[in-house]
């Protein structure tokens, strides 16, 4: 009998790592052998497993979580040619699409898959296949068809001050102008990063390394 492959499980929620871990034991080719709550226990657990008869073949991992998010994570395990990566979030956003490719997550696959979906994702991502949902191929086909639209060099400089904790009062006062125009340049920065806040359009930033 063929070994059955070695998830670790990488969700921020107890009741839905339960859940997601009741649902992959009970494939026959799937076993979790271990859980974590954020991607920075996830490497250190895939570290400590290395070598040993517990080795990770698999991390099924969420992006939004504290600490170290999915996609830094994800890019982490590239990094340190870990085991392959399997996103699954409910993040259907072109940008959190193209971040987790970009970082390295080899499938990307949406909390709402079936079942049988989500078994077959587990076996080809961990035989080293490429696994997309379709509505997550046909974002990244956008991606690639949109023309990019660069951060200009105000909105990069209001997205570092951003990320220091200023607010939009602070923000108009130490650059000069109004919170209205600062207003309007944080609408420009979430269209361009196709976030809806400003705490995800930190994350989009650090992520693509552009503050």
């Amino acid at each position: 009998m063929t070994s059955r492959i070695k998830v670790l499980l990488v969700d921020d929620h107890p009741v839905v790592r339960a859940g997601l871990r009741a649902l992959l034991d009970g494939f026959e080719e799937v076993v979790v052998v271990a859980e974590a709550g954020d991607g920075g226990s996830a490497l250190r657990i895939a570290e400590s497993h290395a070598g040993t008869e517990n080795s990770i073949d698999l991390v099924v991992m969420d992006i939004q979580m504290p600490g170290t998010d999915g996609i830094t994570a994800t890019a982490k395990f590239k990094e340190m040619q870990g085991p392959p990566v399997l996103i699954l979030t409910t993040y259907d956003t072109q940008a959190d699409i193209v971040a987790a490719v970009r970082a390295g997550a080899l499938g990307y696959l949406l909390k709402d898959a079936p079942p049988e979906t989500l078994r077959r994702a587990v076996v080809d991502t961990a035989a080293g296949k490429s696994t997309l949902a379709p509505a997550v191929s046909a974002a990244l086909l956008a991606s690639m068809q949109k023309p990019e639209q660069r951060l200009s060099d105000r909105e990069t400089e209001i997205l570092r001050l951003l990320a220091t904790g200023l607010s939009n009062r602070e923000l108009s006062k130490k650059l000069f102008i109004s919170e209205a125009t600062v207003k309007t340049h944080l609408v420009h920065i979430y269209d361009k990063l196709d976030v809806e806040n400003r705490t995800a359009a930190i994350s989009k930033a650090r992520q693509n390394k552009l503050i």
